[in-house]
């Protein structure tokens, strides 16, 4: 079967595809959530020593920020054999490595019990689910966009960014239910109350039956189309990251900062806020003073609406092309930084509109997110597109993910609310750059070789 069959990709069907691809981002992004909601309300009263409460949380978001840091490393390794052996392979290896990952920080000793080597550990860990995520996330884009019709690209390449909203509700929602279910105080000091002693271990324990589901359905998957061309025509390179510096630094430059605000915002609006959605107004303290519940339901609600965006943009970028669709994006999300005083600042923010900043932030992110996962791919030929799509994806994550929650935490705290909003513009306004200048990836072929100069042959 030719890729641009309706309903079958060599052999495989379309559907099966693009399940795949959105099954384990789901997981993965499971993975990274369930540690993104622990590093606020679990692991700054187990895993570092009792002391000054903002400094354990700057520590514990430190550390969560430790995973961005390995995801360029992971996507250089990850990339070198999904350009070299293929996708599938690629793919199967960084969901399994997530998972142990994962279900390891699930049988970790605190500091109670072991002492310094408890965030020693838990820093080992949440590296290695960076590194992992590194390859999954182009993995997926490049499972969607290289088996999908050309002219739908965009709306095929969604599947794998739904993964972020369902893999945010599945992991905050059985927090929720753990919560409920062992009455735990979401002010977080009761370390010998049942959550808190065992309770929090479910969700990253959970992640191996995920991840067993998600292996069944990939292992159930034929290469792309577009890759085994390419190895037919020869076109294979001996050291993909070489020749992605020397033919496409451009490129790399470009995606890594038409990204960027795109993971800035989503950190804010995610780990950041809830972080100080739940600390004490002041006097006591510089945020809004809600109960983690009573936060964490306002961010499910919002989240509904980052999942329903997703394939609106999709669409647009179909229609109108990418490059237009995320100025126009990009420009909202410069003028939405600018009401962060309005919306938020403790002395008149209300549960309204704190819903509002939510659900506008997480419209924003969805509209951003969407066309990403077919633009990246597009700004690389075949042969070093895993390696490229993904350094580009995750060295924006270094530049606005990994310290996103840690800059607006402290940015909050020492100058106020309005602050953070004007980080997240300064951000904007350096994708709103890159977009000027990135040309126009909809209709450039992705089973071609015109895109960039041959690069030399291995023999392969």
């Amino acid at each position: 079967m030719r890729a641009t069959d309706t309903k079958m990709v060599d052999g495989v069907p379309r559907r099966r595809i693009l399940v795949a691809s959105m099954a384990g981002t789901t997981i993965e992004f499971y993975d990274f959530y369930i540690y993104a909601t622990a590093a606020i309300s679990v692991f700054p009263y187990l895993f570092f020593p009792k002391g000054n409460p903002t400094t354990a949380l700057l520590a514990s978001l430190a550390t969560f920020g430790l995973a961005f840091v390995a995801r360029p490393v992971g996507s250089i390794l990850f990339g070198h054999f999904g350009d070299r052996i293929g996708r599938k392979a690629t793919l199967v290896s960084s969901l399994l490595l997530m998972g142990i990952a994962t279900f390891v920080v699930g049988l970790l000793p605190t500091y109670q019990q072991v002492g310094i080597v408890a965030p020693v550990l838990l820093a080992v860990t949440r590296f290695t689910q960076g590194f992992a995520l590194g390859g999954e996330w182009s993995g997926a884009a490049l499972l969607a966009t290289e088996t999908a019709e050309p002219d739908k690209r965009a709306r095929a390449a969604i599947w794998p960014q739904m993964g972020a909203p369902f893999g945010f509700l599945l992991a905050n929602g059985l927090f929720l239910i753990l919560i409920g279910w062992l009455g735990h105080s979401t002010a977080g000091t009761d370390t010998a109350g049942p959550f808190l002693t065992w309770g929090w271990r479910i969700p990253f324990l959970l992640s191996a039956v995920m991840v067993a589901i998600g292996l069944y359905v990939r292992l159930r998957l034929a290469e792309t189309p577009v890759f085994a061309r390419a190895l037919a025509r020869g076109e294979r390179v001996r050291t993909p990251l070489t020749t992605v510096f020397r033919t496409s630094w451009r490129e790399l430059i470009i995606g890594t900062f038409v990204m960027l605000v795109t993971y800035t915002l989503f950190y804010i609006v995610t780990t950041w806020v809830l972080s100080y959605g739940t600390t004490k107004r002041p006097p006591a303290g510089t945020g809004l003073g809600y109960g983690y519940v009573n936060f964490l339901h306002l961010q499910l609600i919002a989240v509904l609406f980052f999942a329903v965006t997703v394939p609106i943009a999709g669409a647009l970028a179909d229609r109108f092309g990418r490059r237009r669709t995320l100025l126009i994006v990009t420009a909202m999300i410069i003028l939405y930084g600018a009401s962060f005083d309005l919306l938020l600042a403790p002395g008149h923010a209300t549960t309204a509109s704190t819903l509002l900043f939510l659900v506008i932030g997480m419209t924003l992110m969805g509209l951003s997110y969407g066309p990403m996962s077919a633009l990246l791919p597009e700004l690389f030929p075949t042969n070093v597109r895993y390696t490229g799509a993904g350094l580009s994806f995750n060295a924006a994550g270094i530049l606005g993910g990994a310290v996103a929650p840690f800059i607006a935490t402290w940015l909050a705290t020492e100058y106020g609310v309005g602050w953070v909003g004007l980080y997240l513009v300064v951000a904007a306004i350096l994708t709103f750059v890159a977009l000027l200048v990135m040309r126009e990836t909809k209709d450039i072929s992705l089973d071609g070789r015109g895109q960039l100069p041959a690069p030399p042959r291995d023999g392969n």
